[in-house]
């Protein structure tokens, strides 16, 4: 361990669209934030190639770009942009103390949590290889449906995020085959009738994928196994969506914080607070419903003002 303890008035933790924006505010707030960026910096939106729903480019943005953008401002407005993650915290008592890779203690007047949550994906080589080229596979429809419109698409997933993906996608993609790896849905029922009846949607039980196939740079087809005959066969797809769920990033915190059986942060309803006094969580640590970049840049707002507010309550 570090023998110099740093002391900060704000650190935040993570630095996607909720990150940056609670540093944008708490610069502005005269905070004096500290930000750590973590082991994607920039989030999940550095790992989209177009993005057209952020409002202000009418042309579309990447996402690398446009986390680039964010950053430079939270940088203007005086925000302290560092390397590191945080790897171990201790909120027990009235100062919150934050370890920066395993050696730098930190202690904290309020923390931001902006950690996000990681998409889950099937793990196949060819599936790794189309969303590292930007080619076809995405586990985000409402984010990339729109560049497979009148296209032929292949969603995975069982449960009500898959289900309500694949009614969206329906509405923009000519076909959308969805693959249901086991006999029966995970969702609930009245989502599981939604696609049954949604008459461009094709539902196949008890299949697997096997591979994501393409010219090396775009996905032309999807590889499925029927489990029930062993047979295996192309569905022809541009487009290849994951709906298996996410992971939030947020294990380091479940001794101190109310999570909820998936890891998500609790928050107190219609605010940032967490079960801590003083400890505010912004983004999809906290967001199972929305995920998307102006949601989280929202609450990273949100987070920096309650955190303002904390810290004058205390004056």
């Amino acid at each position: 361990m570090s023998d110099t303890i740093e002391k900060i008035k704000c650190l935040i933790i993570g630095s996607g669209p909720a990150g940056y924006t609670a540093a944008i505010y708490a610069a502005r707030a005269n905070m004096n934030p500290v930000l750590y960026q973590g082991t994607q910096p920039g989030g999940q939106l550095t790992t989209t190639n177009e993005v057209e729903n952020w409002p202000g480019n009418p042309e579309g943005i990447t996402g690398p770009q446009m986390m680039v953008g964010i950053e430079e401002q939270a940088k203007r407005f005086g925000t302290d942009v560092r390397d590191g993650w945080a790897t171990k915290v201790d909120f027990s008592g009235d100062v919150h103390k934050v370890w920066i890779n395993d050696d730098k203690e930190i202690h904290c007047e309020t923390v931001i949590i902006s950690t996000g949550a990681t998409a889950k994906y099937l793990g196949l080589p060819s599936e790794q290889h189309y969303l590292n080229m930007g080619g076809g596979v995405s586990a985000c429809a409402v984010c990339d449906g729109f560049f497979y419109r009148n296209q032929e698409v292949v969603i995975v997933g069982a449960g009500d995020s898959a289900c309500e993906e694949a009614h969206y996608l329906s509405k923009l993609c000519k076909k959308v085959t969805m693959l249901v790896r086991s006999e029966k849905f995970r969702a609930s029922k009245i989502m599981e009738q939604r696609v049954r009846n949604t008459e461009n949607i094709t539902i196949l039980m008890n299949h697997d994928t096997v591979e994501v196939l393409g010219d090396g740079q775009v996905v032309t087809s999807v590889k499925a196994l029927n489990k029930t005959t062993n047979e295996k066969f192309e569905i022809p797809a541009t487009g290849f969506f994951v709906a298996i769920g996410h992971k939030p990033n947020t294990d380091i915190f479940k001794d101190y914080l109310t999570l909820d059986e998936t890891g998500y942060i609790i928050n107190i309803p219609g605010t940032s607070k967490t079960n801590v006094a003083g400890v505010f969580v912004g983004g999809d640590a906290a967001d199972h419903v929305y995920r998307q970049a102006i949601t989280a840049a929202g609450t990273g707002c949100m987070a920096a003002l309650d955190a303002e507010r904390y810290l004058a309550a205390k004056e």
